[in-house]
């Protein structure tokens, strides 16, 4: 159960940095400790948004669905992010899907306690407001490089946005921890699934990448980075 978590956990998390101690143990009162298996759905797009919650393990996908049927992937959610706060955005309905791509374990609060719990812990607003603008921010970066970039670039930065996110250091290179495709590549990128993978073939053949289902490595992070940088 949630009540059984050691409030450390969750006090050692930038979002809750200056809370204190007692007030943690006070929120996670408050919070339901779920698990979510491998696809499964954490929350659906426009579906009434019950709940607001915390990633403690895994890694959930977030996706907004056009109303052409195009699948937009937003952002993997790391642990320690909180996600699906439509309060926040002054929404009662959740802008995006979210789906657990691991098996992942999350806090969930109800919605209706957003606004108490901001009011016993303004740092905790103050926290969210800056996870805020930093999605924010890297939502307009995107678009600007959309608009702006040559795919190979576009997806060249993608890779190394999500490495300085959530990648991980190996003997090979640096990998990731949740499952990630070509096609989650390709959203992210405004491209398609072709061209991502006729790009990635390219650079894996260069020795740049080394890719497998699911699976993405950075065999060369420094190449990457020239690759990412303006022509000429």
């Amino acid at each position: 159960m949630a009540t059984s978590l050691d409030p450390s956990l969750i006090s050692a998390l930038p979002i809750f940095e200056g809370v204190a101690q007692g007030e943690c143990s006070a929120i996670i009162a408050g919070a339901r400790s779920l698990r979510f298996p491998k696809n499964a759905n954490v929350f659906e797009q426009g579906a009434e948004a019950h709940s607001f919650f915390l990633l403690l393990h895994g890694r959930v996908r977030a996706y907004k669905v056009s109303p052409a049927g195009e699948q937009i992937v937003i952002r993997f959610v790391a642990p320690g992010e909180m996600f699906g706060v439509a309060n926040a955005i002054g929404a009662t309905h959740y802008p995006a899907n979210a789906i657990a791509v691991v098996d992942s374990i999350a806090l969930a609060w109800p919605t209706a306690t957003w606004p108490d719990m901001l009011a016993r812990q303004p740092s905790l607003g103050v926290a969210m407001m800056r996870m805020l603008g930093e999605r924010l921010q890297e939502s307009q970066t995107r678009l600007a490089e959309v608009s702006t970039q040559e795919v190979e670039r576009r997806v060249a930065n993608m890779l190394l946005r999500l490495a300085n996110q959530g990648g991980r250091k190996t003997p090979e290179g640096i990998g990731f921890d949740f499952p990630i495709s070509q096609q989650d590549i390709a959203e992210m990128t405004g491209t398609t699934f072709y061209t991502v993978s006729r790009i990635l073939k390219a650079w894996e053949s260069d020795g740049v990448v080394a890719t497998g289902r699911q699976k993405i490595l950075i065999r060369d992070p420094h190449r990457l980075m020239l690759l990412a940088e303006p022509k000429g």
